[in-house]
């Protein structure tokens, strides 16, 4: 009898999605990854290609996938929500179907695979853990979207948590500047502006995959189970950084 905990990971081939899938497989877990991508991946058990934001907006695609996860994942102990977007715009400029396409994959998207699952999810006493961003207490120019979709990611794990109480833990890390290919095409692969990055944080270099990927892994086990509606920076101690004028 196969006595592996399943976890299920959205946006799972980008570089902290690749990580959690890696690191939950390395410790025996069953590894469940969807993304809108359709690529080869060595760290999930079944891969499934998941499109988040016509899951919120097409009935007929959301009882497709419904009917595939039923098939595909019997059993759930972990939901990871890591799958998002990022659209970048003003406030003068925002396009509105941009802004609804960022809201359904960063937000509406967890929300909705949430309720889905809940009944698997409560019947293995398992957990929910929602991947925010440092973009939900500090943000820069033109992350209006962004920004205010983690924000309410925040609000939806700490409000989760209450709805559900006794049922399922639900739990949110936010990570400040990880070291992935993403952020790094960000800078335009300039090193010399990655190195800044490093040195303007407290901790003297940005974060890895890997320690937010030991995060969640930790928040997923019952030795910890007391934490429940938790927010986790994991930021390097920027958030606590305020930079005089040189």
């Amino acid at each position: 009898m196969d006595t592996k905990k399943t976890v299920l990971i959205t946006g799972v081939l980008g570089g902290i999605g690749s990580q959690l899938a890696k690191t939950f497989k390395e410790n025996n877990y069953r590894v469940v990854g969807l993304d809108i991508v359709d690529q080869e991946t060595q760290h999930c058990d079944v891969f499934i290609k998941f499109d988040l934001h016509k899951y919120c907006t097409d009935g007929s695609y959301k009882k497709e996938m419904e009917e595939l996860f039923d098939r595909e994942i019997p059993e759930l102990f972990l939901l990871i929500n890591n799958a998002a977007v990022q659209i970048l715009s003003s406030v003068g400029e925002v396009k509105l179907e941009d802004w609804n396409h960022t809201l359904n994959v960063n937000l509406t998207g967890p929300l909705m695979l949430s309720q889905f699952f809940l009944p698997k999810l409560e019947k293995s006493i398992g957990s929910i853990i929602n991947i925010a961003s440092i973009h939900q207490q500090l943000t820069k120019k033109r992350f209006v979207a962004y920004a205010t979709s983690k924000s309410a990611l925040v609000g939806l794990t700490k409000a989760m948590s209450v709805d559900l109480q006794g049922r399922v833990r639900v739990n949110a890390i936010s990570p400040a500047a990880i070291d992935t290919q993403m952020l790094r095409d960000g800078f335009d692969n300039d090193e010399a502006k990655v190195q800044l990055l490093n040195e303007i944080h407290p901790s003297q270099r940005i974060g890895k995959p890997q320690e937010v990927s030991q995060l969640a892994l930790l928040l997923a086990e019952d030795k910890l189970g007391f934490i429940n509606g938790a927010n986790l920076k994991i930021d390097g101690g920027i958030s606590n950084v305020l930079k005089d004028l040189d």
